[in-house]
């Protein structure tokens, strides 16, 4: 019995360990931004935007050309369960240039089709500056 408390007992100081450094459980510090799975509590005024993503949006809303044609417009599968569940094909992911960077860099727009079914006008755009770890609801109008 005395064996089985402390083997119980460094089991749980393990489990407290690897809560505490995120490891247990993922990206805690990416959930912690959202109280819910899904649910965006940030948000983010059209003009508080870099100029490049102020472009990507126009961009959207004419309907290219786009950089990167063969990814800008792709469908955006929402795996790491940042946006609100839609169903497959629902959200599309446009390349927000970074100044200086020789690739597309981390900073994205995903657009959602919206009750008409137009990323274009549907008017429900998300930002990320971070590659999909956390996302701001864009406001506003440019």
């Amino acid at each position: 019995r005395r064996m089985f408390l402390q083997r119980f007992a460094a089991i749980v100081r393990l489990a407290l360990f690897l809560a505490l450094t995120g490891v247990f459980w993922g990206h805690t510090a990416a959930l912690a931004r959202n109280a819910y799975p899904g649910e965006i509590t940030a948000t983010a005024r059209l003009s508080e935007l870099p100029p490049e993503a102020r472009e990507t949006l126009l961009l959207i809303r004419r309907g290219g050309p786009f950089p990167y044609p063969h990814k800008d417009g792709s469908t955006f599968g929402n795996f790491e369960k940042r946006l609100p569940e839609q169903a497959r094909g629902y959200y599309r992911e446009y390349t927000v240039p970074t100044p200086g960077s020789n690739n597309r860099g981390p900073r994205r727009i995903v657009a959602g089709r919206g009750r008409n079914e137009d990323v274009r006008t549907s008017g429900e755009y998300y930002y990320t500056g971070d590659h999909y770890e956390s996302f701001e609801l864009l406001y506003g109008e440019e």
